[in-house]
């Protein structure tokens, strides 16, 4: 999705992809060549599953793809630093959203905002990727995440994590 589109921007139409219950299974990656926070921002609250910039290299535009038709999500590395630093201006306690999540959960999606994988949270957690993928899942559902970007959007707000903080 092309953030500038003529009649209807890009960020609203990943909107109303995301919000059609017809669509539930699309998922939407932005590309643009304006890099601009707001863009980034306004691109993960309105539910796209990746935001990447077109001068990247082609193979990368694949790859997130892929990533983003597999369920997961992908920044580029100037979009994640931009909405990490954005985010910790914002964090604030732990609040009410994640109050279902268990400990383990808890830890799983604090490890998910570091930017770890699912093998790399199963091996710092002793615990196979599919069980780390488990709680990630389970997660989800709780605090109404729709994918990992968001999940990793919730985590900053609710100040599990902050930039520089090791995952």
């Amino acid at each position: 999705m092309d953030v500038r589109m003529p009649l209807l921007g890009g960020l609203e139409a990943t909107r109303e992809i995301v919000h059609d219950p017809a669509l539930a299974a699309v998922r939407v990656v932005v590309l643009t060549t304006f890099a601009l926070d707001e863009y980034v921002f306004d691109a993960v609250r309105a539910g796209a599953s990746g935001f990447l910039v077109k001068d990247m290299d082609p193979s990368d535009l694949v790859t997130g793809i892929r990533v983003a038709a597999r369920g997961d999500a992908l920044l580029s590395p100037m979009a994640t630093r931009r909405l990490m630093d954005e985010f910790a201006a914002r964090a604030r306690r732990p609040s009410a959203t994640l109050d279902p999540l268990t400990r383990r959960e808890r830890e799983v999606v604090t490890l998910v905002a570091s930017g770890l994988s699912n093998e790399e949270i199963g091996t710092r957690l002793a615990i196979s990727p599919a069980t780390a993928r488990t709680h990630i899942g389970r997660a989800m559902v709780k605090v109404g995440a729709r994918d990992r970007a968001q999940l990793v959007v919730l985590a900053y707000e609710a100040g599990l994590v902050r930039p520089g903080w090791a995952g």
